[in-house]
C-alpha cells in the first residue's frame, strides 16, 4: 500500500513540474510587440516619380480605350523605365517592411507590364493590364499616396458576364479601357460601363 503511494506522489510530483515548465514557455515574453507602421511625409522628388510613372499608365490606358495597340506597347514601355526611377529607396525611412512590400508590388507591377509587351492580341493585353491595376492599387494604399485623388474604377463584365476587371483612373468619369469606343462587339455602347470602388487619396 505505502508503495502506491509513493508512486502516486511521484506521478503528482512528474505532473506539476511538467505544467510549470510548460505553462511558463506559454506566457514567457517573446519580446516587443512590433509597432503600426507609420508613414512620414514623402519628398517631391518621390512623389513626382509616382505622378511620372501613373501618367505613363493613364496614357496605356486610353489607348486601350481606343484599341490602338502599337500606343499601348509604347505607354507600357514608358511605364517600365518610370517605374525603375520611382525612388523607392526613401521608404526606408519609414519600416524595412514597407519597403520590402513596395518593392514586391512593383516587381509584380513590372512583370505583367511586360507581359503586355509580348502578347499580340489585345483581349491578353488587357488581361495583363488588369493585373498591372491590381498590383497599383495595394502599391498606393501602402506608400500613403500624396498626389491629386485617383479612382479605383471596375467593370462587371469587362471579359465576359460576371468576369470583371479593374484599372485606375484620374477622372471621376468612367472610360472604360476594357470595352473601350473602338471595340467591334460592343461598337462604342460600354465605353461608360462601370463604377468607382474607391478613392485613392492622401490621408
Amino acid at each position: 500500500m505505502k508503495r502506491i503511494w509513493v508512486l502516486l506522489l511521484i506521478i503528482i510530483a512528474a505532473f506539476s513540474v511538467y505544467w510549470f515548465v510548460f505553462s511558463s514557455r506559454g506566457t514567457k515574453d517573446s519580446g516587443p510587440r512590433q509597432q503600426p507602421l507609420t508613414l512620414k511625409k514623402h519628398s517631391s522628388e518621390f512623389n513626382e516619380s509616382i505622378t511620372s510613372a501613373m501618367n505613363a499608365y493613364f496614357e496605356m490606358k486610353d489607348a486601350f480605350v481606343a484599341a490602338d495597340t502599337v500606343k499601348v506597347k509604347g505607354a507600357c514601355q514608358k511605364l517600365l523605365s518610370l517605374v525603375d526611377s520611382i525612388k523607392l529607396d526613401e521608404l526606408k525611412k519609414d519600416t524595412a517592411v514597407i519597403y520590402l512590400d513596395a518593392v514586391s508590388k512593383l516587381e509584380d507591377i513590372k512583370a505583367n507590364a511586360h507581359s503586355i509587351l509580348l502578347q499580340t492580341d489585345i483581349t491578353e493585353m488587357r488581361h495583363d493590364f488588369n493585373w498591372v491595376s491590381d498590383a497599383l492599387y495595394p502599391f498606393f494604399k501602402l506608400i500613403n499616396y500624396e498626389g491629386p485623388n485617383l479612382y479605383l474604377q471596375s467593370c462587371p463584365m469587362a471579359f465576359g458576364e460576371g468576369k470583371e476587371a479593374d484599372w485606375i483612373s484620374n477622372t471621376v468619369e468612367v472610360i472604360n479601357p476594357y470595352l473601350g469606343s473602338n471595340t467591334p462587339e460592343q461598337k462604342g455602347d460600354m465605353l461608360h460601363c462601370g463604377v468607382i470602388k474607391d478613392t485613392i487619396k492622401t490621408k
